[in-house]
């Protein structure tokens, strides 16, 4: 990764342009064409560096609910349990603990019974008995942007 790949992925972090050309306009604030950012915006996502672009939303101001999930899951059923949730569109932060429970992820839907049918088919899908569903007490909003 060089200085460029730094400089677009400090800019796309936070300062993603809504506008039907967004790469094109970070390409003009970073005094780079469209079409090399596309590129090393692509050859990041493939090598790995960058997992997702996408907005994030204040779920409960567009009156959907959100919950944080954690279950205890074997490692010979760890590759499935995550390709499994991962499959919902709603699941977001899914990652790995050195807890018992050691799959963690939040899951974000139109309401709690529509995440509890999804977390009972993950189940079932996965032979994974203990999944936890932990919805928020209180809401906590923190802003994340890592300086590259």
């Amino acid at each position: 990764m060089d200085e460029i790949d730094k400089q677009i992925l400090n800019e796309i972090q936070s300062h993603f342009p809504i506008a039907k050309r967004p790469y094109q306009i970070v390409g003009e604030r970073l005094g780079l064409s469209e079409s090399e950012v596309l590129e090393r915006v692509k050859r990041l996502k493939k090598k790995g560096v960058i997992r997702r672009i996408g907005g994030n939303f204040h779920s409960h101001r567009l009156d959907f609910t959100s919950t944080l999930c954690a279950a205890k899951v074997p490692e010979e059923k760890l590759k499935l349990f995550v390709d499994t949730v991962n499959s919902y569109p709603g699941v977001t932060h899914n990652y790995l603990r050195n807890h018992p429970y050691n799959v963690w992820f939040t899951f974000i839907a139109e309401d709690m019974d529509f995440i509890k049918q999804a977390l009972r088919e993950i189940s079932e899908k996965t032979g994974v008995k203990e999944i936890l569903n932990l919805p928020a007490v209180k809401m906590f909003k923190i802003k994340v942007h890592f300086d590259v």
